[in-house]
């Protein structure tokens, strides 16, 4: 019998990125729940509304980083 695929994932603290509207946003420290397999991440309730919060708001960020951008197209 294969175990809970819950038993699987772990408790850490991972970056979350978006790009909305031309912006990317970086959230470092987000709880989330990991299957160390995958690397697939889960968010509970309250951090995806916490999440929204801080994009929508645009929250004063706590430092920012300059990011190269490329082009895929040979």
């Amino acid at each position: 019998m294969m175990s809970d695929w819950n038993e699987m994932l772990v408790e850490q603290k991972v970056t979350y990125s978006l790009e909305m509207n031309g912006k990317f946003f970086v959230i470092e420290n987000v709880p989330a729940r990991v299957n160390p397999e995958t690397g697939e991440q889960f968010f509970c309730p309250s951090t995806v509304e916490r999440l929204q919060q801080i994009i929508l708001n645009q929250e004063e960020p706590v430092r920012f980083v300059e990011t190269p951008v490329y082009n895929f197209a040979a």
